[in-house]
């Protein structure tokens, strides 16, 4: 499962690539400030996410992590919550995929722990688009939720977030052959996950196509290339 990934790119080129998909309107940005550089976001970690918001679509930071099912809960004091999700026909998950709570989640490279024997075993392989990282975006859903997440936190109310999984392509069943996410890369594809019933997206659950994807880092806890 991906629990590591990066998303380099300025807001000034996040904001330039998803104009491409608002139609009517301006793209409305409420991050404050600059965005870093994230050569590492981890589980819990805010990140930019595009979403429907009250005025528009709107480029925000949530925290990556949608609230776990009740059954994982039992006997915690916590809910880091689930950053992957793969069974979208799980009744937990219903309620959050229409439209109102699709997201688009922006990232340069991603992660996959190394299940070939050796001494990269478990360490972190790096996949992106290319070389020079180019920007796509993981099928992600959404939700404003109050929880605990962490007990020196104690209860918050946040946006939260998580991005779908399918069968891993050839590169990524390579290292890691139970999963990958799914990988939106086209302006055509975002609208649709954005926009369309579920019941015409179904089939954006697959894996990216074989040869998309390369290994552009092994071992390495980030990737700010």
């Amino acid at each position: 499962m991906c629990n590591l990934y990066s998303q380099t790119k300025p807001q000034d080129a996040l904001r330039r690539v998803f104009e491409q998909i608002v139609d009517d309107g301006a793209l409305i940005e409420v991050l404050t400030g600059n965005l870093p550089a994230m050569p590492g976001i981890w589980p819990d970690y805010p990140a930019p996410i595009l979403r429907h918001g009250p005025q528009g679509l709107q480029l925000s930071l949530a925290r990556w992590g949608m609230p776990s099912p009740p059954q994982a809960l039992v006997g915690k004091r916590t809910d880091p919550g689930v950053t992957n999700i793969r069974n979208l026909a799980a009744p937990h998950w219903q309620r959050w995929l229409g439209v109102a709570h699709r997201c688009l989640v922006p990232f340069t490279s991603f992660a996959e722990p190394d299940s070939r024997p050796g001494p990269s075993q478990g360490k972190p392989i790096w996949f992106a688009l290319g070389p020079d990282r180019p920007l796509a975006c993981f099928a992600g859903i959404c939700t404003e939720w109050t929880s605990t997440r962490k007990l020196k936190e104690g209860e918050v109310t946040v946006q939260a977030f998580a991005f779908l999984t399918c069968e891993p392509n050839r590169e990524v069943a390579r290292i890691h052959p139970k999963a990958m996410p799914v990988i939106l890369t086209r302006p055509e594809a975002w609208r649709d996950w954005l926009g369309k019933p579920m019941d015409r997206i179904r089939p954006l659950q697959r894996p990216l196509p074989d040869g998309e994807l390369e290994i552009v880092l092994e071992a390495a806890h980030e990737d700010g290339a």
